[in-house]
């Protein structure tokens, strides 16, 4: 996140302009931006990606179980009540599986979506610092579709294939012999299984989320309203709460393209029709909120902490 520090220069009373001298810019007036380092976007991002994806996993959990086409005896679309009854029936444990994968997963995803976040977007700001909505989503699709390729789809094939598996007889021991089989039996390449569902789903919801992270921040500094932990929770919040609604679709067609079995994107569209109707594509949209809703305001509020402690110079 760009920042502004004033130069002493500022404080000065402006000398009178001097003939000759208008070939020469007057800068004196204009602050100078400073840079959230990158490697301080990378570790807070990692960080504040970790926290949110353990405290808010089993959201996660009943989400993409409800999206997969289930034949247990669990039918439910609230998201509390199928995670007492998973835990009552499965055990407790049963809400973490996949955990480890999407915890990593999650980590790294993050910590590549801040980083290629702040890096477009200090290359899109004007020459005044200021980030126009517009140009804030651009740089939040950017950076989705970056983190889709280089962390997100390998991680959510798995953890999607875990949970899809845990519905039956299990063919998968852990996230590690879930990847060897999966590689064994199609190849490498089935780890990228739902690339191009994966890439839409995390450039539109990057693009949603981030952007309407960065016009709300900037709406609350500029009605001079103090900004600090709950604020920044709040503002992630509402954000998350955005993302949900503007995404769900994106994200339904990417959980069925990354079941066990897998499929393309237009089979896992028709599925979803075929089997709940156009309504079907927002299916696990509350599952997914009581989870965006908590992460919005967990990895936001961890993010901007972590960055202010690591560089408090640059970050605030």
């Amino acid at each position: 996140m760009a920042e502004f520090v004033t130069t002493p220069a500022q404080s000065k009373t402006k000398r009178p302009q001097r003939v000759g001298d208008h070939a020469q810019k007057d800068t004196s007036a204009s602050p100078v931006q400073v840079h959230t380092p990158q490697w301080v976007s990378l570790v807070a991002g990692g960080i504040a990606g970790g926290v949110e994806a353990a405290i808010t996993y089993p959201f996660e959990y009943s989400k993409t179980r409800v999206q997969l086409l289930d034949n247990s005896a669990i039918r439910t679309s609230n998201p509390l009540r199928l995670i007492f009854q998973v835990a009552k029936q499965e055990g407790a444990g049963a809400l973490y599986t996949g955990c480890s994968t999407l915890v990593i997963g999650t980590t790294a995803k993050a910590a590549v979506r801040f980083v290629s976040y702040d890096t477009i977007r200090n290359s899109l700001t004007n020459e005044h610092g200021i980030l126009s909505p517009g140009r804030g989503m651009l740089a939040g699709m950017f950076a989705g579709a970056v983190e889709s390729v280089l962390a997100v789809t390998p991680t959510e094939r798995i953890k999607t294939a875990l949970i899809d598996d845990a519905k039956g007889a299990r063919q998968f021991k852990s996230s590690l012999h879930a990847t060897k089989l999966l590689v064994q039996r199609h190849g490498i390449t089935e780890l990228y299984r739902g690339l191009l569902s994966t890439a839409m789903k995390q450039s539109a919801t990057s693009a949603v989320r981030m952007g309407t992270y960065n016009v709300l921040k900037e709406t609350v500094k500029a009605k001079n309203i103090k900004t600090n932990v709950f604020t920044t929770f709040g503002i992630g919040a509402v954000a998350g709460v955005v993302t949900v609604y503007a995404t769900q679709p994106f994200d339904t067609i990417k959980t069925r393209a990354q079941g066990v079995q897998g499929v393309g994107v237009v089979e896992a569209s028709r599925s979803v029709i075929r089997d709940y109707g156009v309504r079907g594509f927002w299916k696990g949209s509350s599952m997914r909120l009581g989870r965006l809703l908590l992460s919005g305001g967990i990895v936001f509020s961890v993010y901007e902490e972590v960055a202010a402690i690591l560089s408090p110079g640059t970050h605030r």
